[in-house]
This record gives structure tokens, C-alpha cells and sequence, in this order.
């Protein structure tokens, strides 16, 4: 079992590919790639207090973002980027702690 403080970095690779995806090299934050979809992937753990260096748009990045969390942080993770209300389109993945089983959170209803 992961410990609270390691972000699930591999597991969300993990889900990424099985999901049909390319996945480029990285930290906490890498690029997942299918046909025409380009999705800035970040990492986070229960000790990401501080979501405003994860928050930027950065023009050169893509306009689809992922944030990944264990499954029983995701819920307050999107809560908070509701409130953030991020300019671009976005979901969340929790995954459980074992790494087999993950599920996919939805942006704010009418966001971009």
C-alpha cells in the first residue's frame, strides 16, 4: 500500500496507457497523447496543499488537463478546482491505493 504522501505517479501512467494513450517522460506532470486529444496529466498527494503553481495556464500547454490524486483525496481535489474555476477543461482521477482501480471525476458542469 502506498503511503499518503507518494502521489500515485506511476499509477496514473498506468491508467493513461490502458486507456490507449502515449505518455511522455516526466516528474509529477507529463503529457498524455491519443489522435487528436493532448492532455497535460498532474500528479498530486494529500500534501498538496497549494494548488495555485498546478492552476496556470501556460498558453503552450494543452488545453485538456488531468489531475490525479488517490481515489479518497479525488473528491476534495475537484471540489477545490470548482472553486478555483481553472480556464481551461479539466477532470480528476482518483485511484485506489492498490492501484487497480481508478474512477474519473468531471469538471464543473459549464466549464470551459
Amino acid at each position: 500500500m502506498a503511503t499518503a504522501s507518494i502521489p500515485p505517479t506511476t499509477e496514473a501512467r498506468d491508467v493513461f496507457r490502458e486507456l490507449g494513450y502515449t505518455v511522455s517522460e516526466g516528474g509529477r506532470e507529463f503529457v498524455a497523447e491519443r489522435k487528436w486529444r493532448r492532455v497535460l496529466v498532474t500528479v498530486l498527494c494529500l500534501d498538496d496543499d497549494d494548488l495555485d503553481p498546478y492552476l496556470a495556464d501556460g498558453g503552450d500547454t494543452p488545453r485538456l488537463r488531468c489531475f490525479v490524486t488517490w481515489r479518497d483525496r479525488a473528491a476534495d481535489l475537484q471540489e477545490r478546482l470548482v472553486s478555483a474555476k481553472p480556464p481551461y477543461d479539466w477532470a480528476v482521477i482518483g485511484i485506489d491505493r492498490d492501484g487497480e482501480d481508478f474512477a474519473v471525476m468531471e469538471g464543473a458542469p459549464g466549464s470551459p
